[in-house]
């Protein structure tokens, strides 16, 4: 699959840029300082939600791409709390135009599914958002493959599609290769996955008892909880050291690597912080080890009953 031939003559490059922390963990300076790195290293892709640090990591998004915008992939969410209906969508995402300080906003997720929404009221919304102008791509993030497919049909009905999908992968979060990428594939949905560096495990800091989400937050601790994924850690660090690289570099590169060509989100509060995955962009992984490194985890069961078979 060519990288992101979802979105039609957009040049939204191997790599995208996360603003999450813009404004909470990272002050402005620091912000200005990782939007100025990233654009020194080719990015173009950025992407931010609507509740980023309450609005803040729009705002400062905006602030930046002002001078660049034509040269950008703007990408936005809404719906990860008050529903996926229409009053709330274009209220929030009204909301998310005027910090962006933008009229049209590339690509716009769903930020996650609401089975309590008919998605005929979504699609329908989100088809009136894009025919009127003001959004160019459809996508959804947190969705689950039956989930996309039974979207994707309904989008269908009012003439357009979902083109872009935000999943959680990473080396020790390989879930997505099961039905989420083959049904991307299938679908010509472009793949941009956030946390390839496992909320930081994979970059070795914790081993080294440095602290992060991980120790600050109850749900990544619980996310990456269990030791194997601590282990894999580990021997993708040795892997690092042994070819003279950063293990967060490895683990970007190893989630760019996979045959659907993701576009992982990279992420830091800090531009120092953010050199190791950036480092990533200009970094060509070769098969064996990238087979290496997969080789760390367990390969996910495919997405059948009859495993004997597979």
């Amino acid at each position: 699959m060519t990288q992101m031939t979802s979105l039609s003559g957009a040049s939204a490059g191997r790599f995208t840029f996360g603003t999450m922390q813009w404004g909470g963990r990272a002050d402005a300076a620091e912000s200005r300082e990782m939007f100025d790195a990233c654009r020194a290293a080719g990015l173009v892709h950025f992407d931010t939600a609507h509740l980023y640090c309450d609005g803040r990591s729009e705002e400062l998004l905006g602030d930046f791409a002002k001078d660049c915008r034509d040269e950008l992939m703007i990408a936005t969410k809404v719906g990860y709390t008050g529903g996926a209906g229409r009053e709330n969508i274009l209220r929030t995402f009204d909301v998310s135009r005027t910090r962006l300080q933008m009229d049209v906003v590339d690509l716009l997720y769903m930020h996650r599914f609401d089975d309590q929404t008919p998605l005929d009221e979504t699609f329908e919304t989100l088809a009136k958002l894009q025919s009127d102008g003001l959004i160019r791509y459809i996508g959804v993030s947190n969705y689950a493959a039956w989930q996309v497919m039974k979207a994707q049909a309904v989008a269908a009905s009012f003439g357009t599609r979902i083109d872009a999908i935000q999943p959680m992968y990473s080396l020790v979060k390989r879930q997505a290769e099961v039905e989420i990428f083959p049904m991307a594939a299938d679908q010509d949905i472009a793949v941009v996955p956030y946390s390839p560096l496992g909320g930081g495990l994979l970059t070795g800091k914790y081993a080294r008892g440095e602290t992060g989400r991980l120790t600050e937050d109850s749900r990544y601790a619980a996310r990456y909880a269990p030791d194997w994924m601590h282990e894999a850690a580990k021997g993708l660090s040795n892997i690092a050291g042994r070819e003279g690289l950063e293990a967060a570099t490895l683990a970007v590169a190893w989630a760019a690597r996979h045959p659907i060509a993701p576009a992982p989100i990279i992420s830091a509060k800090s531009a120092q912080q953010l050199v190791p995955s950036l480092a990533a962009v200009g970094f060509d992984l070769m098969d064996d080890l990238y087979d290496e490194i997969a080789a760390l985890t367990p390969t996910p069961a495919p997405a059948t009953d009859r495993l004997e078979e597979a």
